[in-house]
């Protein structure tokens, strides 16, 4: 069985939406807005791109990544690993042709039966719908917060507010950062 291990930027009030700047929320870009840059907060990225043998992400954050992360220097390891989008309105002629394999699913049944199959850990990056769809689903084994020392208020939030039973977890790794970002690496315990 392959682990998914949802990855995320959070304020330490929740928000997840728009880090790096994306279109449409007023607080875009949150992320380099007033936080010194400290590369040791952000060398948990490249583990995380070590670490992956998949790439799952929701359709919304497909549709910002792939025009961009394929040229990216950054990324290397994420063009040349499969990639998953999960999506019930993408068409196979909107996937873009220079970012290697990449698969429709269509639903949470379809990610529990990727999770069933052999191989490694698969990443979900951005993706903050699917992240708690898959939450409140059960299919998320860890989670990879970098959590920034900032409120934003207002936002998607890194976890949904259904009504669920506890789910318990344990805290694998942490670090504090100059700028005041905090590494939080968690399991779920099932």
């Amino acid at each position: 069985m392959r682990t998914i291990v949802a990855t995320a930027f959070v304020s330490l009030d929740g928000v997840v939406e728009a880090p790096g700047g994306e279109p449409g929320y007023r607080n875009a870009g949150w992320t380099f807005k007033d936080i010194e840059f400290d590369p040791a907060a952000y060398a948990l990225k490249g583990a995380e791109q070590e670490e992956a043998t998949a790439l799952l992400l929701g359709r919304v954050s497909y549709e910002a990544f792939s025009p961009v992360w394929p040229g990216m220097a950054e990324f290397p390891h994420y063009k040349v690993m499969p990639k998953y989008v999960v999506s019930t309105t993408l068409r196979e002629e909107d996937l873009v042709s220079n970012w290697g394999e990449t698969t429709i699913l269509r639903s949470l049944d379809d990610v529990a039966a990727l999770k069933e199959t052999e191989g490694g850990p698969i990443i979900v990056n951005g993706s903050a719908t699917l992240v708690r769809d898959l939450t409140d689903a059960g299919l998320v084994d860890r989670l990879n917060l970098l959590v920034f020392p900032v409120l934003l208020g207002a936002g998607k939030r890194l976890f949904s507010e259904t009504d669920k039973e506890k789910q318990p977890l344990k805290l694998i790794e942490s670090e504090s950062y100059s700028n005041g970002i905090q590494k939080q690496i968690f399991e779920f315990v099932r």
